[in-house]
């Protein structure tokens, strides 16, 4: 086998189901659910290596992979289609022993040792495939090299009453890290951990291998500490700029909608930081004669005849006349019908809504099945899903499938209600 020299390769991890998200993976892994109008979650840490010179990229993939893969290709839209480097798919795969799926984060990366050895790294670059960041990696490497550091992590300040939600690290005044806190009740940093690793690679290398028996092999619970107790040098990389983790059904949102602010903390339109995505040659928005938006991000081919406030509109949507849309996320290929009334909704892909519903009306009740998920008042329709005319849908809810009307019995569904038909998965 050839072996190609890299000073720096990425492996991201992009496998996840995301099962907070609800419906929204039902079909898909986490990162390839859309974000922001015309772009997919992965599309973010994919953009950063490339802004960050980062040209061989693995990409780690394993639930539900179709859409993900589709999205990515050869990953032209990222530059990333080169001869050598570039970005790979790395799904689990079957071997003589040992088969297996990949059953935790630094599992996945060790079944790849192989695929690394092929580019001698220097430094092996750990990424998360469901966060939205602009983050500089070269910096971060200058960062671990000025610091001779076996490790580096990057962390992100976080208010001390939010603290015991994370994984915190406590450093000395030189940001060398000397004691990890998983979910403290009391911690004692705010420094919370991003997910985000540069290993040196001979040291990821034998700290994959010192584990691999363990149960479920995890950066945090097993080669961090590993790497600890061995007394390699391990530094936190303090990050202070946006970052956003979409992994529950109201981040999702809230990271959407601050998008829209009047002055959005996370900017997409910067020319020097671009944000790269797959690009359909596809025809540009049309806005009708009594259409209205304020603050709202509009995808290509979609044709608006409502009313759009403060909300985000993916490409190839349709909302019909006298329809308002309200602080919603509507994705690629959503149908709207006429007269419509839509507030914090969150409407998937090819959803098609009919004429004269309500969405998010009613008292603010808790969901009837999964309250941990479906929550802050929001609605939820999954993608491809069917909504019949003339009914009215209660916050806190959540539809699935080909609806009927003799689904809504009185025309309404309450508040905190599932309707999730048979066939479809939560």
């Amino acid at each position: 086998m050839m072996i190609v020299k890299k000073e720096m390769i990425a492996m991201l991890l992009a496998g996840g189901q995301g099962s907070r998200l609800g419906v929204l993976t039902t079909r898909m892994a986490k990162p390839a659910v859309p974000f922001g109008g015309r772009y997919r979650i992965i599309d973010f840490p994919l953009s950063n290596c490339i802004n960050s010179g980062i040209d061989t990229v693995g990409v780690l993939t394993q639930y539900q992979p179709l859409r993900l893969n589709t999205h990515i290709g050869i990953g032209i839209p990222w530059d990333l289609d080169k001869n050598v480097g570039g970005v790979t798919i790395l799904p689990p795969f079957e071997r003589n022993i040992n088969t297996d799926w990949y059953t935790g984060t630094a599992n996945a990366i060790y079944q790849n040792i192989e695929y690394m050895e092929s580019y001698n790294p220097d430094y092996v670059l750990i990424l998360s495939g469901d966060h939205i960041y602009k983050m500089d990696y070269e910096v971060m490497l200058d960062f671990h090299k000025r610091n001779n550091a076996a490790v580096s992590i990057a962390v992100i300040p976080v208010p001390m009453e939010e603290a015991s939600r994370f994984g915190i690290v406590v450093t000395d005044e030189n940001k060398k890290i000397v004691e990890f806190q998983e979910k403290p009740e009391h911690p004692s940093s705010n420094l919370a951990s991003m997910g985000i690793y540069i290993f040196s690679w001979d040291v990821l290398k034998e700290a994959l291998i010192a584990n691999a028996e363990q149960s479920n092999l995890d950066f945090g619970k097993h080669v961090i500490p590993y790497c600890h107790e061995k007394g390699k040098r391990i530094y936190a990389y303090e990050f202070n700029s946006y970052w956003k983790d979409v992994g529950t059904l109201h981040s999702y949102w809230q990271a959407n909608m601050e998008l829209v602010d009047l002055i959005p903390e996370f900017n997409l339109y910067e020319e020097y930081w671009k944000i790269y995505t797959k690009y359909q040659n596809i025809p540009p928005t049309y806005m009708g004669n009594n259409s209205h938006v304020e603050r709202a991000i509009i995808g290509d081919q979609t044709g608006v005849f409502g009313r759009v406030y403060g909300s985000v509109i993916g490409c190839n949507v349709q909302i019909g006349e006298g329809s308002e849309v309200y602080d919603s996320i509507i994705m690629n290929g959503a149908k709207i019908g006429p007269n419509c009334h839509i507030e914090k909704g969150i409407i998937a892909e090819d959803a098609v809504i009919g004429e004269n519903v309500c969405l998010g009306g009613g008292e603010n009740r808790e969901n009837d099945t999964r309250p941990d998920i479906y929550n802050n008042g929001l609605v939820t329709v999954a993608e491809h899903t069917i909504v019949p005319d003339n009914v009215t849908v209660g916050k806190n809810s959540v539809l699935s499938g080909e609806l009927l009307e003799s689904d809504f019995p009185g025309g309404s569904l309450p508040s905190g209600s599932t309707l999730i038909k048979a066939g479809d998965r939560r």
